[in-house]
């Protein structure tokens, strides 16, 4: 079955388990500086925002335009496209050995065979302020905070066995957030992850608890 992936930064995450577990620091080396890096978080975090003020030099392209390129997706209309995971996930590993480096955007970018992930975060609270403003019903707002509150991206992105940053937007501008973005694409460190635990504000799991965010 189809997976669905929406532009501009929009479309619902799947909720998965949550993690038995707290990820806390790890670190990883880096076999290449080259090969596709996923840009990737929950919808609203900024991927698409943050995506558009990269440099052209490293060719970041969002995930479903990707897919309709290589014949993985069909656009349902003007602003989403469903994309077949599993052909994308197949045809991108052909074109990644003609297109040998790159930036994939979206919230699913993280599940294709890329070198290297960068989640983007947010606080669950500024995240359903923000998903408020562009006008997401109250049903996909609670699916996305709650996804964000419990690591379902970064979780998804750990079993990828690459190297994986996490980057906070929550109190940054956007020219901000690209130019650390930048860097990472471009210096490729080593992994580092668990210094985001939304979950520790005490804020944050009552108001989930009252589905309140």
């Amino acid at each position: 079955m189809p997976d669905g992936e929406t532009g501009a930064d929009g479309g619902s995450i799947r909720i998965g388990k949550p993690p038995q577990a707290r990820h806390r620091y790890a670190t990883r080396t880096t076999a290449a500086s080259k090969g596709w890096v996923a840009l990737t978080g929950t919808p609203g975090t900024g991927k698409s925002t943050v995506a558009q003020r990269l440099s052209a030099d490293l060719h970041a392209t969002e995930l479903q335009d990707l897919a309709l390129r290589l014949g993985a997706g069909r656009r349902q209309n003007r602003r989403s496209v469903e994309v077949d995971l599993s052909s994308l996930r197949r045809k991108f590993r052909s074109y990644a050995r003609t297109v040998p480096t790159g930036v994939v955007v979206g919230h699913l970018a993280g599940l294709l065979p890329v070198r290297y992930i960068i989640v983007l975060r947010c606080h669950p609270r500024e995240l359903g302020r923000r998903l408020r403003r562009v006008g997401r019903s109250a049903p996909d707002r609670a699916a996305n905070v709650l996804a964000e509150a419990l690591d379902i991206v970064l979780v998804e992105a750990l079993g990828a066995g690459v190297p994986v940053r996490e980057v906070d937007t929550t109190h940054r501008s956007p020219a901000a957030v690209a130019r650390m973005v930048e860097g990472l694409v471009r210096r490729r460190p080593a992994s580092r992850y668990g210094q985001v635990n939304w979950l520790a504000d005490r804020r944050v799991t009552e108001e989930l608890l009252r589905g309140a965010l």
